[in-house]
């Protein structure tokens, strides 16, 4: 089973989108491309937030490109971390859970246990205001992994913290997301990253969606792909 873009266009404005991708179930593929290519575009289509012209979006086998937002099997972890600045961690976290905001005792039990996991142990109390850069990115991991999706798109949620923070985070989100067999995109401007915690790469150059590549491609790169790493 797996993630399918099968001859995907969309349109904004005077940009397009258009390609196919095929991403295996459980695999974390990197998405790599110029700023401006449409490498947060095809996360948006992914997700619901900008629906195609033509082509479809499937997970195994079926289409989600015309369900909402809510009703398809991905969660979204962006550079904000999606939290909601009045509400404290617990309560951020429980709207994973419960859109109503309804915490029971089961679900705060599982919110504690979760953020344990991301070392953020009695932090449920703190407000978002109250956390250092590193902390509301683990608070915003926390929250994708009590979302339970099998899709995960990571719109460079880490790109904000210095260098050993953000190889930290992407560490340590990569290896929560892996061990829970969740289908993981990650959009990067680095190919150390992909290289780091990649099975594949996708490439978005010009509009144009390609891949999954082999990791390889990074060190033997051609034509835009080279020009945009330097090559």
């Amino acid at each position: 089973m797996s993630l399918v873009i099968d001859d995907l266009s969309l349109t904004w404005g005077d940009f397009t989108l258009r390609g196919s991708a095929t991403v295996p179930e459980g695999a974390t593929v990197a998405v790599i491309g110029p700023s401006g290519a449409g490498k947060s575009t095809l996360l948006a289509a992914i997700a619901g937030f900008a629906p195609p012209g033509t082509g479809r979006i499937l997970w195994q086998g079926r289409a989600i490109h015309d369900l909402p937002p809510w009703q398809r099997p991905v969660a979204v972890l962006f550079q904000d971390s999606n939290l909601f600045p009045h509400l404290d961690v617990a309560r951020n976290l429980g709207l994973a859970l419960d859109p109503r905001g309804r915490i029971s005792a089961a679900a705060r039990a599982r919110i504690d246990e979760v953020l344990a996991s991301v070392d953020l142990a009695g932090f449920g109390a703190r407000m978002p205001g109250q956390l250092s850069g590193g902390q509301l990115s683990r608070a915003g991991l926390a929250r994708v992994l009590l979302q339970d999706r099998p899709v995960v798109l990571l719109d460079e949620p880490f790109s904000a913290l210095g260098p050993g923070q953000k190889d930290e985070m992407l560490r340590l989100a990569a290896g929560h997301l892996h061990a829970a067999g969740r289908t993981v995109l990650l959009v990067t401007h680095d190919p150390d990253e992909a290289r780091a915690v990649a099975d594949g790469i996708v490439t978005v150059i010009d509009g144009v969606v390609g891949g999954p590549h082999p990791v390889a491609i990074l060190d033997d790169a051609r034509g835009p792909l080279a020009d945009y790493l330097g090559r």
